[in-house]
């Protein structure tokens, strides 16, 4: 059963882009809203441009939990963005939303990821405690509204309004925006301290039953995560008796593979049922009235809700502080650290193109730009230039 149609993003009501567009470059068979099966929609370009952009392509050498990782089944960011994206274009399409706009949402949703994932973000927010600070979902909305130029005419992806919205929203208003997110508003009005429409909603929690799973797969593969302790945990627990049941002679890694497939399979229909009673106990009926209703729409059920977070809080434990992981963050945030300090002390290491005379925020905030671009590799590769070497564990 679907919402009530209007509650989902149409491109010919879209709030358009920041720029206007002449379609007289040779695109192919494109077209600003979507006629047939051979045009593309607003929100479709959007999902092309992110997907073609540079910053996209580089999230295949991001950590996701594991740094530079040597194993070729290890997440990465890239991998992570197409789970989620594959995730939230289900739920999307069993509600009746836009498609394209939640697919863009999700492959755009970690684009402002620094090196070294969380590590790397902490340690660029210490070296821009004077400039403002750092924070990945805002540089995500500078990268596709400043930094990536692959068009003549401007700066940026040009994406819609709605685009940009979700971006800077899909958590929630936001209601302190940093210097870089501020910046972005300001020639885009988004409306940040309201709520963003459902689509970005989908965006969110899909990056939660996606992180929430695949890192528990990543976890038991690395042997980080202990199988008995995980099954404790109360979400884990009923699903790993449930295909006990059902399989009793299954084989435990296939059984692992099953328990991580279940789960996310739980909590997907969880967030159809609790999204349909709460768009219904709302009683909101348009685009409009869902960014004006003072809540999240898209959401797990309170009892789901409290097992997940269980299952967060023990991710948290045994794996992301874990003692074999907690010293690579360490180190990774050791490197970014050292970058920008390398950078700030002598400008002329940058690429010229990265050289900010005169202003010292400026050029702070261009060298967190520069570094935050970077790969997970390339960052180690020029701190062993610049600095020196890097003492990473082999597998991590």
């Amino acid at each position: 059963m679907n919402l009530v149609p209007d509650l989902a993003a149409h491109p010919e009501r879209s709030r358009g882009r920041a720029r206007p567009e002449h379609d007289e470059d040779p695109r192919g068979p494109r077209d600003i809203f979507q006629r047939d099966a051979f045009s593309r929609d607003a929100f479709s370009r959007d999902r092309d441009r992110i997907i073609h952009s540079v910053g996209f392509r580089r999230l295949r050498h991001k950590t996701q939990v594991f740094v530079a990782p040597d194993g070729d089944h290890f997440r990465v960011r890239l991998t992570h963005s197409i789970e989620v994206a594959q995730i939230g274009r289900t739920i999307a399409r069993a509600l009746g939303l836009n498609e394209d706009l939640t697919e863009a949402l999700c492959l755009a949703h970690d684009l402002g990821h620094p090196p070294f994932g969380h590590g790397g973000e902490d340690a660029l927010t210490a070296a821009l405690a004077g400039a403002g600070g750092f924070d990945h979902n805002a540089h995500g909305l500078r990268l596709v509204t400043k930094l990536e130029t692959p068009y003549p005419d401007f700066d940026g992806l040009n994406l819609s309004w709605e685009a940009l919205e979700g971006l800077a929203k899909h958590n929630g208003p936001v209601t302190a925006p940093n210097w870089a997110m501020a910046e972005a508003n300001a020639e885009f009005d988004l409306e940040l301290d309201g709520w963003p429409g459902l689509e970005a909603q989908v965006a969110a929690i899909a990056d939660d039953i996606a992180y929430d799973n695949h890192d528990v797969d990543d976890g038991l593969r690395a042997g980080i995560i202990d199988l008995a302790e995980l099954i404790e945990v109360p979400m884990a627990a009923r699903h790993w008796r449930a295909i006990g049941s059902r399989h009793p002679d299954i084989a435990p890694e296939r059984r692992q593979r099953a328990l991580v497939r279940d789960q996310i399979g739980t909590m997907v229909g969880d967030v159809l049922a609790e999204t349909r009673r709460r768009v219904a106990e709302a009683g909101v009926a348009t685009i409009d009235e869902v960014r004006a209703a003072g809540r999240a729409l898209v959401g797990f059920s309170a009892g789901l809700a409290e097992e997940e977070q269980a299952l967060k809080a023990f991710l948290t434990d045994r794996l992301y502080n874990s003692q074999q992981l907690v010293p690579v963050r360490k180190e990774a945030q050791r490197v970014v650290a050292n970058l920008a300090a390398a950078y700030r002390a002598d400008p002329k290491l940058l690429p010229e193109a990265w050289r900010v005379d005169g202003d010292a925020i400026a050029q702070l905030r261009s060298i967190a730009d520069f570094i935050a671009g970077m790969t997970d590799r390339f960052a180690l590769r020029r701190h062993e230039e610049l600095v020196g070497p890097v003492h990473l564990p082999d597998r991590f």
